[in-house]
């Protein structure tokens, strides 16, 4: 065991030190469960996708050829020698100088290059089509294998599955992936201020919001939560508590009782716990200073500031990153996040050897970015949450951010 005591990291090491978790291990899952989840190994597929070269729009298949120089002063003019129905194979080749009828999703027949749109043709009867706009090869035409290719990867290992992906599989006809396990992390509060959300606080105490609050993020980042209920500011009740947390999750996230205080006692559980280590105690960053990283067994343990804001904050810098670690996504520690642009709209002071993580509400202006307005107020009011869009970073090596400066806004 290292206690490690009062060591405090940049948020670049604190990123890396998560890095020592390895991901969870893989599970089987049938395709309409996997949605969110990540893939834990390549998906080879095991044919073309379209099988068939298949028309974008309703029209007419053509050898591109047949139209060169066609336009609106100078028509061409094709015979139609067949209609290519939806889920039915063509009849015949294609010959040249000829054209088939055929709608979205329709196979090309062999020779066929192109597709014109049926609002640049005019059917003249007797089995004549006028066309007024040439064609290039590829017009309209979804290529054979352009989705995915037989014996090459539609998917790499480490992709999350959006609706998008889950698409390709169903169309590709993998009903079982193999996929990471989602992470299961355990959740306690810690304070004798702290009283369950439905009850009535008597004086001096405030009803339970990180439980609730945390459980909710958990579930956008893609895990499951264990929510474990309050626990006493005693050493015995928390370090119970973690064991039992530790024991029932792949990671645990503690909130309050990260701070220097003598009822302050989770550092002091977590170091007693067999096998333990701390990782960090405190990060270079505002809010969330005081944050705990540990280690139990192969387990994660992140101990959080018992106030709202700070929390959510942490939580966005780095329980996120550490929830898709563990679910399989490899860039998860070193992606940078996704941003975007906005205009600060006052002058912005911070203390240089820290990054400052400032909530800002956004005000949007017609034909320019938004403004970003800073939100300011104590990080235990949710009101400093409730208004703010999105988080601007002031870096650790500056005094601050000038009005009219260019920000990159991380959303909430």
């Amino acid at each position: 065991m290292n206690k490690g005591f009062f060591r405090v990291v940049s948020p670049r090491e604190f990123l890396a030190l998560l890095g020592r978790f390895p991901p969870l291990p893989t599970e089987t899952v049938d395709l309409d469960t996997a949605h969110g989840r990540f893939l834990a190994r390549d998906v080879v597929a095991a044919e073309d996708l379209p099988p068939l070269s298949r028309a974008a729009m309703d029209g007419y298949a053509v050898r591109a050829a047949d139209l060169f120089g066609a336009g609106e002063a100078n028509p061409a003019y094709l015979d139609c020698v067949m209609d290519v129905a939806i889920g039915s194979l063509p009849e015949a080749p294609l010959p040249p100088g000829f054209c088939a009828r055929i709608v979205t999703g329709g196979m090309l027949p062999d020779g066929a290059d192109a597709v014109v749109m049926v609002e640049h043709t005019l059917d003249m009867g007797a089995g004549t089509v006028e066309f007024r706009k040439f064609a290039a090869p590829g017009d309209h035409v979804m290529h054979r294998g352009e989705d995915a290719r037989a014996g090459q990867a539609a998917l790499p290992a480490g992709r999350r599955l959006r609706a998008q992906e889950i698409g390709l599989l169903a169309a590709l006809g993998v009903t079982r992936i193999d996929v990471r396990q989602a992470p299961r992390v355990a959740v306690l509060s810690t304070g004798d201020e702290l009283v369950p959300a439905e009850a009535a606080p008597p004086p001096g105490c405030i009803r339970d919001v990180n439980t609730h609050a945390l459980s909710c993020l958990l579930r956008d980042f893609g895990a499951v939560p264990l929510p474990l209920g309050l626990v006493p500011d005693d050493q015995a009740s928390i370090h119970d508590a973690l064991a039992r947390a530790v024991a029932r999750s792949d990671a645990v996230l503690v909130s309050g009782g990260s701070s220097v205080g003598a009822r302050d006692f989770t550092l002091a559980s977590l170091a007693a716990l067999p096998d333990s280590e701390i990782l960090a105690h405190g990060v270079a960053v505002s809010p969330g200073k005081p944050t705990i990283l540990a280690r139990v067994g192969r387990k994660p343990v992140i101990g959080l500031p018992g106030q709202v804001a700070s929390a959510q904050v942490v939580m966005t810098l780095f329980g996120k990153p550490l929830v898709e670690h563990l679910a399989g996504n490899p860039q998860a520690l070193t992606r940078t996040p996704f941003t975007y642009p906005a205009t600060l709209a006052r002058n912005l002071a911070s203390k240089p050897g820290r990054e400052d993580h400032v909530r800002v509400r956004l005000e949007p202006r017609p034909g320019d970015i938004p403004l970003a307005h800073p939100v300011l107020g104590r990080s235990g009011l949710l009101k400093t949450l409730l208004d703010a869009d999105g988080l601007i970073t002031i870096e650790a090596d500056t005094e601050g951010l000038e009005a009219g400066t260019r920000v990159e806004v991380r959303p909430l």
